[in-house]
C-alpha cells in the first residue's frame, strides 16, 4: 500500500468555523461516504478511543481507533487499530478562508489479515485505495458545503 493518500479543498470560511464542523465527530457519517458511525468513548481529545462502523459499497465492517491529535491548531488525527493507518485532517488559513487537507498515512505497513481482506472482499489494493481517495474528496466537499452554508 502507498504511504500516503491525500485530498485538499479550499473553504470560504475561517479555520475556527471549519473546526467547529469538523470537530463534531457525530457528524462524520454526514460527510464521509465510508463512515456509518464514529463514536468517541469520552470527550474527543488526544488519547480518546473511538468505535466506528464503516462501509465500502454494500460491505460493512467495524473498526476502532485512537485519537492522536485534536485541536484547531493541530487538526484531527486518529490511528486505526486494525490496519495501523493514520487518518488526519489539517486546517491551514488562507487569504480567502481555510485549506482543509485529509490524509491517510501508512507508516509501518498494514497487517497481513487486513491485506488479505482488502484483496478478497474489497476489490484489491488499487481499487480499494482509489475508492478511498474518491471518498476523501467527497468528504471534503461535503464539509465545505456544510461550513459555507452555515449548517
Amino acid at each position: 500500500m502507498p504511504n500516503t493518500l491525500e485530498a485538499t479543498i479550499d473553504i470560504s470560511a475561517p479555520p475556527e468555523q471549519v473546526w467547529k464542523v469538523l470537530s463534531d465527530l457525530k457528524r462524520m457519517p454526514e460527510f464521509s461516504p465510508h463512515t456509518v458511525k464514529m463514536v468517541p468513548l469520552g470527550k474527543p481529545k488526544a488519547g480518546t478511543w473511538t468505535v466506528n462502523w464503516n462501509r465500502d459499497g454494500k460491505k460493512f465492517y467495524p473498526t476502532t481507533s485512537r485519537i492522536t491529535k485534536f485541536g484547531l491548531d493541530e487538526g484531527f488525527a486518529f490511528r486505526m487499530t486494525e490496519n495501523f493507518t493514520t487518518w488526519s485532517f489539517t486546517l491551514e488559513p488562507t487569504a480567502t478562508g481555510t485549506r482543509l487537507n485529509q490524509r491517510r498515512d501508512v507508516v509501518d505497513g498494514v497487517s497481513w489479515p487486513v491485506r488479505k481482506m482488502v484483496d478478497a472482499l474489497l476489490g484489491g489494493e488499487q481499487a480499494f485505495e482509489a475508492n478511498l481517495v474518491r471518498g476523501m474528496n467527497e468528504t471534503l466537499g461535503r464539509i465545505k458545503t456544510a461550513v459555507e452554508s452555515g449548517r
